[in-house]
């Protein structure tokens, strides 16, 4: 991991200890935030039941926490751009502890959607003011190796939460619930401990006049919102998430497709979320691949300033046949029923070796979301690499707010086909038909991430003229 560095420690607020402490701080909570999302689908049957309404109605309410977490996180991230940035971080922390522990204690299904959607509110400032945050501690040479990192916590926080939700949840889905507010506290604690990062301290233009004591004091306003819209990159890099969080939304439903292959194969409810849950996340597992995406990307770009974009695309578009065979095999699960998580597991762990339709899954699963993950720090790498410091925590929470639109789309949208389809597929085949159409959301999203290779090279340039000109222009404003 490479920190940006350029002056006595005083001047940072802490030396290198200090600074990797605090890059660690802030992709832990990245991917806390994703755990309180993926915590809630392996438990929709559950919840449901317990509440007396239809699974569906969980869905919507995962849909509407991330419509809800994207357009707060604009919010955080204009306010995030012109102010200090660490209390912010602490109070949306808070926000989505506290909304976590509402869910645990939910009555009934309102309390429970108002208490998700109070969680929301605080994860739309991790996200989009830690991403600026984080930003400022990395060198342009590096960003996509450690945007890799940053988008892994968030792909293995997901699958944490849906690990911890199978399994702690299995016997009392509130348990999960209560064990991540504790856990977000302590997040909180651990902020009190970072340093207040500097804006525009990784960028080379600057790290003289910086080092020398001036000031990065330029900062986002409502005038600059049209020249964000204006750069033709930034317009791909927004949009693109519509169509590749519709794919992306509709795969939290993973779980459930294998529990219902569980239940069909004569499974009781309990056994088959375990398992349900399991399978899921050993199949997610190929989103630890994105440090290999971001790596490409970094070798990439330094050959040509289309080198991000280009690996994202090509990344998007070949994912898509594995995908299919993902659904589509059969897979004979064969588990003790009614045993504990512990032993489910380990059946489960043995069955990709002695299964040979499992391992062939499991291939499928790794390389389709290798690819896929190419994405994701490739994504983050760009918006910093075509933006000025000040703008980066609106600009990602703009596209932000674009995938959660289309998360909420897929997630929501995905449930309805699930229901429309059992009328033509029995389950699990309505399942594993209504993920694999969604997949085709993943064409138009390559296509974008083309589009971005074309317009990136002019717009990287910009920004390196602009922040060459304001080191200027702080040469004068300097102490002496």
């Amino acid at each position: 991991m490479t920190l940006a560095t350029g002056g006595p420690a005083r001047a940072w607020g802490g030396g290198t200890a200090h600074r990797f402490y605090s890059v660690v701080v802030f992709v832990v909570l990245a991917s806390l935030d994703n755990v309180a999302i993926g915590l809630v689908p392996p438990l929709y049957g559950s919840i449901a039941d317990a509440f007396e309404v239809p699974q569906r109605m969980l869905g919507l309410v995962t849909a509407v926490s991330f419509l809800v977490s994207a357009v707060a996180a604009v919010g955080w991230a204009y306010v995030g751009d012109r102010t200090n940035r660490k209390p912010l971080l602490m109070v949306g922390t808070l926000l989505w502890a506290v909304g976590t522990g509402g869910s645990a204690f939910a009555g009934d299904y309102p309390t429970f959607l108002a208490a998700q959607l109070i969680g929301a509110v605080g994860l739309g400032a991790v996200g989009s003011v830690g991403f600026s945050v984080v930003t400022d501690l990395i060198s342009p040479r590096r960003r996509g190796l450690v945007m890799s990192f940053w988008g892994l916590s968030q792909g293995v926080g997901t699958l944490a939460g849906t690990l911890v939700g199978g399994l702690l949840g299995a016997a009392d889905w509130r348990r999960p619930f209560l064990v991540l507010t504790v856990v977000g506290l302590g997040a909180t604690a651990a902020y009190l401990f970072t340093y207040d990062i500097r804006r525009g301290q990784s960028e080379p233009e600057l790290a003289e006049r910086l080092a020398g004591g001036a000031d990065y004091d330029y900062r986002i306003s409502r005038a600059d919102l049209p020249r964000i819209l204006g750069r033709r990159t930034n317009r791909w890099l927004i949009l693109q998430g519509l169509t590749a969080q519709a794919a992306f939304g509709s795969l939290v439903w993973l779980p459930v497709l294998f529990t219902e292959r569980a239940e069909a194969q004569g499974y009781s409810a309990a056994t088959a979320v375990v398992v349900g849950s399991v399978f899921a996340t050993l199949f997610q597992l190929g989103g630890v691949f994105s440090i290999v995406g971001g790596l490409v990307g970094d070798a990439l770009q330094r050959r040509t300033p289309s080198g991000r974009a280009l690996v994202a695309s090509v990344g998007i578009l070949a994912a898509l046949p594995f995908y299919l065979v993902l659904f589509f095999v059969p897979i004979r699960i064969d588990v003790p029923d009614g045993a504990g998580s512990g032993a489910v597991v380990r059946a489960v762990l043995t069955s990709v070796l002695t299964e040979p339709t499992v391992g062939l899954s499991l291939l499928a699963a790794l390389l389709a979301l290798a690819l896929t993950s190419a994405n994701s720090p490739n994504w983050f790498a760009l918006i910093a690499d075509v933006n000025p410091p000040e703008h980066r925590g609106t600009v990602y929470s703009l596209g932000n707010l674009v995938n959660g639109v289309g998360r909420a789309a897929g997630n929501g949208l995905v449930g309805l086909a699930f229901h429309g389809l059992r009328a033509a597929f029995p389950p699990p085949l309505n399942y594993a038909v209504g993920l694999a159409a969604f997949q085709l959301f993943f064409v138009p999203t390559g296509i974008m991430y083309w589009l971005a290779a074309r317009t990136s090279p002019r717009d990287i340039a910009d920004v390196h003229d602009l922040l060459h000109t304001r080191a200027e222009q702080m040469q004068g404003r300097a102490p002496s």
